[in-house]
């Protein structure tokens, strides 16, 4: 979503280790300088791919592909997660080679380099998570989330989730990203010098890293990260043993009281959410509680005082005739509103720029091989330059490479997807790497990546073109992972680029790193989500553990983009524009008041996100939020410090015991007590039929 993108950008920038500042401090007394004291000579590409480095990034990828999993499945709010790759990478890496050198077996020093290919192989392994749709696009294609829709819901628009299709679709489709920007590597990062302001971020954690000082807080970093995973982990195991039946457990305590508790307003105990409320910042947290607010302390309960009247009284709670219809398709429209103006305000700066750029003439002849790479300030950027532009990747090499994938997935996807005809496929290849472009140049200006704004315009376009009578739902929804994934890749790899520029990485291994870590993600990511959806037997549904709410949004969206708005109940459509317009011009207004009062104004993505889901996540984000707070003002260079690896542990631990959890509902094992709370008159019966009995 673009919330996870959101919380990137202002993760990135303001909690990396200790701040901007020193950063900047460091850059201004030239990092290369300081490198280049130490008799630090950059290994070439081949040696910065290590065994040892693969060997880490897999188990990192696993790891974090648990947590990703866990969280694309309850609420679809994803942090960054960069800092602690990086910070795991280093830590796990730096262990090995200190054993193998007191041994007297180190033949290869840990290098930044190295470092870099970590990072970038976790992060690219584990972001297959998302863009593979597991809690959107793909598992709305499943006959769970079909029959909470009740429209189109025939087996031509349905396909369950299995590991071979799974698998074979996301290796046909993933890679074209990888290719379609390559060749603009030099234009983006040395002509244009774009910012990627989370890869810049990453670039000056990691150069960090391998000072001595930065090696010094590394460790304290690692420790804390540490104790707070423990204590995650055992927290989450400790209240497994309450959760034995539906409802259970402290996950379900009525904090604020029952009729709070009726309306998605409890502390649920969750170390994961809170230690995703440290990492996102205020405003998005903030913005969360003010929807939930909204939708379940006002709009909900009067929409529901209208039933029998606005809707049926007979409908299940489920039915998108009723009450369910309002929260699924407000929440759309929110959605798309907020998501159609940043496409405009970033296609729009995206233009903008690149007229500003050929105007000045910024720009420098890319043809031309006997004019200088470019013109340089520093020291640092003459280096950096001089080997980024090195290991060149050939230009007809990856023409080839997404020529032969394009024909590739053209042949292959139409038979995973008969509804997706060649022609569909064709068309989006020969429009793709122009959108990759955009994505890719707006994200180097902006930060944001819009690849799941890109995956919606597929499910409307291709999914009409396809039409009701010809599965056009199932088109829609498998065009969105097609696209997803090519602009989401494409941005990735760019990001990935601006860091291997910073730490003097070559191109080579860091397109190498980022394609084997979609490689591996392409494997591990179904696998995981194979042992979710089989562990858990109500997995997908609304209102349990794993309820993956957006699956059923993306899949509504296709309903609409296909059959319009004749599922809506009663005046449905008239709230939705008035929310679709209320989304665009919040967003204006913060565009108009400039950064100093937007601070001030809710997201509307933010906003939109608990009107479908509920409150409960926000209030624990919100507690992570009061946490930091406080933490800030009694010692704010610890917590700037300090803050993102302890967020990290206690996202990593609960997020790393749903693997045990899964294994034990797969082996049957049930946890023996069920903890409920009850109302003093529920208790009553309940205690008046145990007596009787």
């Amino acid at each position: 979503m673009e919330v996870e993108q959101r919380s990137k950008k202002d993760d990135d920038l303001n909690n990396n280790n200790n701040g901007s500042k020193s950063n900047e401090e460091e850059e201004e007394i030239s990092v290369e300088r300081i490198f280049e004291a130490s008799h630090e000579i950059p290994p070439p590409w081949q040696k910065q791919l290590t065994f040892r480095a693969l060997i880490v990034s897999f188990i990192l990828a696993i790891l974090f592909t648990f947590v990703v999993m866990k969280l694309n499945l309850t609420t679809g709010i994803i942090p960054s997660l960069n800092i602690s790759a990086g910070l795991l990478g280093f830590f796990f890496v730096k262990t090995w080679t200190k054993i193998l050198n007191k041994a007297g077996f180190l033949k290869q020093p840990f290098t930044r380099q190295e470092n870099t290919v970590i990072q970038t192989c976790v992060v690219a392994s584990s972001g297959i998570a998302f863009s593979g749709g597991f809690g959107s696009y793909l598992f709305g294609m499943s006959d769970i989330v079909a029959k909470q829709s009740a429209e189109a819901n025939t087996p031509m628009n349905i396909k369950n989730p299995h590991l071979g299709w799974m698998i074979g679709f996301l290796f046909v489709v993933s890679f074209l990203g990888l290719f379609s920007v390559v060749p603009l590597r030099k234009i983006m990062i040395v002509d244009f010098k774009l910012t990627y302001p989370s890869g810049t971020a990453t670039a000056h954690l990691i150069n960090s890293f391998h000072t001595p000082q930065g090696a010094k807080l590394a460790k304290k970093q690692v420790r804390a990260l540490g104790k707070f995973f423990s204590f995650s982990f055992l927290w989450g195991f400790f209240q497994w043993f309450f959760t034995s039946g539906d409802d259970c457990g402290f996950a379900n305590f009525p904090t604020f009281g029952l009729k709070a508790y009726e309306n998605k307003f409890y502390f649920d105990f969750s170390a994961t959410y809170v230690g995703v409320g440290m990492i996102c910042p205020y405003l998005i947290n903030v913005s969360l509680l003010i929807g939930s607010i909204l939708s379940w302390g006002i709009m909900w309960p009067l929409i529901g005082a209208q039933k029998g009247k606005w809707y049926s009284a007979d409908l299940e709670s489920s039915s998108l005739h009723g009450l369910q219809g309002y929260k699924v398709f407000i929440a759309i429209a929110m959605i798309l509103g907020d998501g159609l103006y940043n496409f405009i305000k970033v296609l729009g700066r995206t233009v903008f720029g690149l007229y500003k750029q050929f105007k000045n003439k910024d720009v420098l002849p890319v043809n031309d091989r006997s004019s200088p790479a470019t013109v340089t300030i520093s020291y640092d950027d003459k280096r950096r330059t001089e080997l980024f532009l090195k290991d060149r990747i050939p230009s007809w090499f990856a023409v080839t490479g997404y020529v032969v994938m394009a024909i590739v997935s053209i042949i292959t996807v139409p038979h995973i997807f008969h509804q997706l005809k060649w022609y569909h496929i064709l068309t989006m290849y020969i429009i793709a790497p122009v959108l990759a472009f955009c994505n890719a140049y707006g994200c180097g200006l902006t930060d944001w990546s819009l690849a799941s704004t890109y995956g919606k315009l597929a499910i409307f376009t291709i999914g009409a073109w396809a039409g009701a009578a010809n599965g056009g739902v199932l088109a829609g929804l498998a065009a969105c992972g097609v696209m997803m994934n090519i602009v989401s890749t494409a941005s990735d790899l760019m990001q990935d680029f601006k860091t291997g520029y910073m730490t003097l990485a070559s191109p080579r291994s860091m397109f190498l790193s980022q394609a084997i870590g979609t490689a591996m993600g392409c494997v591990i990511s179904p696998c995981v989500f194979w042992l979710f959806y089989k562990a858990f037997p109500d997995f997908g549904q609304t209102g349990t553990a794993y309820p993956a709410p957006y699956a059923l949004v993306y899949r509504n969206m296709s309903i609409l983009g296909v059959e319009g708005f004749s599922a809506l109940p009663k005046h449905c459509l008239m709230l939705c524009y008035i929310f679709f317009a209320a989304a665009v011009i919040v967003n204006g207004v913060r565009d108009a008041v400039g950064p100093r009062w937007a601070r001030f104004i809710p997201l509307p993505m933010a906003m939109a996100i608990p009107f479908y889901i509920g409150g409960y996540f926000t209030i624990d984000m919100c507690v992570g939020s009061l946490i930091l707070f406080i933490w800030r003002k009694l010692n704010k260079p610890k917590a700037d410090a300090y803050s993102s690896a302890v967020a990290s542990g206690l996202i990593c631990g609960e997020g790393i015991w749903t693997l045990p959890s899964s294994i034990l509902a797969l082996a049957g094992v049930k946890p023996p007590i069920c903890m409920k709370f009850l109302s003093t008159a529920a208790n009553l019966k309940v205690d008046s039929l145990l007596n009787a009995s």
